[in-house]
């Protein structure tokens, strides 16, 4: 073959590769909707208006709150947080510490000889422990700008003293139905396998097979892996990833208009997930992009032992000004 031959047809394969690089390109850009942002379409003014700062929380409706009051026929109560507590399993470099200074942290003069301990607590408090992810956590760099919930822009609203948008004090607090949907014991197991990805099919199953009718508006979902098992027992094995919904039982959870989603794993979605080159897609899609909250690192195996399937959900995270999440004790009551 002649050097010129040889150019033209190395010029040609070229050619030929970049025009398939460009049709996969395509391709990729037309399952994701469109290409104005990273996740696709702009996910913003929100339903609830271009200032809503509350997503799915306007939801919970006085109507719903009846709801959740109707379920409560027995006054159990469940505690579904996790104790705060050194060497509980932390995302990646965070950490937590509570001391007491002093001992006794101080006194108040009189006969009665009074002392009084006060704690001093380190840590990213709204992100360690159970924790409930508000809409200031999760965002995305749309043409180098962070931007999140209904389009704000962390450039306008961000501050190293708190947030002035978004603040988990938007939220206000949660009396509504919950459902508890036990995915482990549809796969009959103690223990969903890290990386397993739970689809709209097995959330569907759980709900027919438990009985209950069907996901309403301003819902809270818990998902039952049973990875929780893990906590303090074997923090690696719980810290490496663990089970979770996908983008397509996401998508199934806001078609049905929940306002939360929570799990016993501290990410809610599969890690890891599908896709290594699209990290924690399932926050973006629901705390950014539809404005439905996170609960993580919930303690759900006795409700999933008692079978308690639907109950009142009530949580109200704190007040934290700017916060980007909060601790807490959500309860579940039947």
């Amino acid at each position: 073959m002649s050097l010129r031959r040889m150019k033209f047809q190395r010029h040609r394969l070229v050619t030929v590769f970049l025009i398939g690089l460009v049709a996969v390109g395509g391709a990729l850009a037309a399952d994701r909707g469109d290409s104005e942002t990273p996740v696709g379409k702009r996910w913003w003014p929100s339903p609830w208006g271009a200032e809503d700062q509350r997503g799915a929380a306007n939801l919970l409706t006085p109507k719903k709150v009846l709801e959740a009051n109707s379920l409560i026929r027995e006054g159990q109560v469940y505690q579904l947080g996790r104790i705060y507590e050194q060497g509980m399993p932390v995302f990646g470099k965070r950490h937590y510490s509570l001391t007491i200074p002093g001992l006794p942290t101080g006194s108040v003069d009189g006969e009665n000889q009074l002392v009084f301990n006060d704690e001093l607590v380190s840590g990213e408090i709204g992100q360690v422990g159970t924790q409930f992810d508000g809409l200031g956590h999760i965002g995305c760099r749309v043409n180098g700008e962070a931007v999140f919930y209904n389009g704000f822009k962390l450039n306008e609203f961000g501050d190293s003293y708190g947030l002035k948008k978004l603040g988990v004090e938007n939220a206000g607090p949660f009396f509504t139905r919950g459902l508890l949907l036990d995915v482990a014991g549809l796969r009959k197991t103690d223990r969903l396998p890290i990386g397993f990805e739970i689809t709209a099919e097995h959330l569907q199953a759980c709900l027919e097979g438990q009985g209950l009718t069907k996901i309403c508006p301003g819902d809270v979902v818990l998902i039952h892996t049973g990875h929780g098992k893990l906590w303090m027992v074997d923090n690696d094995t719980y810290n490496q990833g663990h089970p979770g919904i996908g983008m397509q039982a996401a998508r199934f959870l806001t078609d049905q208009k929940v306002a939360l989603v929570g799990t016993d794993t501290w990410a809610v979605e599969v890690v890891p997930g599908k896709d290594p080159s699209i990290p924690f897609p399932v926050h973006q899609w629901n705390l950014m992009q539809n404005g439905v909250y996170h609960l993580e690192n919930l303690d759900l195996g006795q409700l999933a032992v008692d079978k308690v399937y639907e109950f009142a959900f009530v949580f109200s995270p704190l007040r934290l000004k700017g916060a980007t999440g909060s601790p807490g004790n959500p309860i579940a009551v039947r």
